[in-house]
């Protein structure tokens, strides 16, 4: 995580871990009688203690240890080291409210440490590691993209701006997953028109996902069953110029070609327009 920049010293976070024990009577988890003990610790020894625990992936308590640096030495470098780790802790628990939390305190607080990037990234996580199905609601999604966009745009020099642009990716691909979720579940009902105006929001704003050759399938399948042919075959126009290899090409051609049409931009809908100004390269 920070190449190994923090070292976990076993011996004093033994010596803690006994030290402690036997002040709260053997307990294992954080305690009120720890709380009055742990000032007469240097920040390092309980920082070394939330480092300890966290090896033994005990991280609700590494996050309490981390977070006492805070509450006993504001003002100390330790404080600062144990806020980004308490932000990485919680994260390990899944405990993501916390998580962002912290790592945006963070950011606010030491917005040009050489941290500040990976802060950024943990709070992206946290969003983006609750993406987990498509018809889940896509709010998490949303604010995952625009944490990643700032991780991009604020570090692009940092470790953590390829990843981060990688994820934005998935996390645009997931979108465009739900609209056409929801397009095809319209379809299958023979309501075209909204199953319509889903596949156009993946054709128009998500052109660079998985998902678009489908999309122009699915649009050609809604405006024959319209009877929109010059929309249909515009569709097909555009898969067969980008998607020619694909099984969505070769399922509009049947379609398409079965009733007496063609693969070529008809009319001046929004289809022929797109088909005119992506390959025909006419703007006005």
């Amino acid at each position: 995580m920070f190449g190994g920049r923090f070292r976990i010293s076993f011996f004093a976070a033994l010596v803690l871990t006994t030290v402690l024990s036997a002040c709260s009577g053997g307990g294992a988890g954080p305690s009120a009688n720890r709380d009055e003990k742990l000032a007469a610790f240097t920040p390092e020894q309980i920082f070394e203690r939330g480092e300890f625990e966290l090896a033994r992936n005990r991280t609700d308590d590494a996050a309490y240890y981390f977070s006492e640096i805070e509450r006993l030495y504001p003002y100390s470098s330790w404080a600062k080291r144990a806020l980004i780790m308490q932000a990485f802790s919680f994260h390990q628990g899944k405990d993501y409210a916390e998580s962002r939390a912290s790592a945006q305190r963070y950011i606010d607080f030491y917005p040009a440490d050489e941290d500040a990037a990976y802060a950024q990234f943990l709070l992206a996580l946290s969003y983006y590691d609750q993406i987990d199905e498509v018809g889940r609601d896509q709010g998490l999604t949303f604010q995952a993209l625009q944490s990643l966009r700032a991780v991009i745009e604020q570090y692009p020099d940092s470790e953590y701006a390829s990843s981060a642009i990688l994820k934005f990716d998935l996390a645009f691909d997931h979108l465009a997953g739900k609209e056409m979720e929801i397009g095809r579940y319209y379809l299958r009902r023979d309501h075209f028109t909204a199953a319509i105006n889903r596949f156009r929001v993946v054709v128009a704003d998500f052109q660079t996902t998985s998902h678009t050759a489908e999309a122009l399938h699915r649009l050609v399948e809604a405006y024959l069953s319209l009877g929109l042919t010059d929309e249909a075959q515009s569709a097909g126009a555009i898969l067969g110029f980008n998607y020619q290899s694909s099984e969505w090409y070769e399922r509009s051609f049947n379609l398409l070609t079965g009733q007496g049409l063609k693969m070529k931009s008809f009319g001046n809908n929004w289809l022929s327009q797109i088909y005119r100004q992506s390959i025909k390269g006419e703007w006005l």
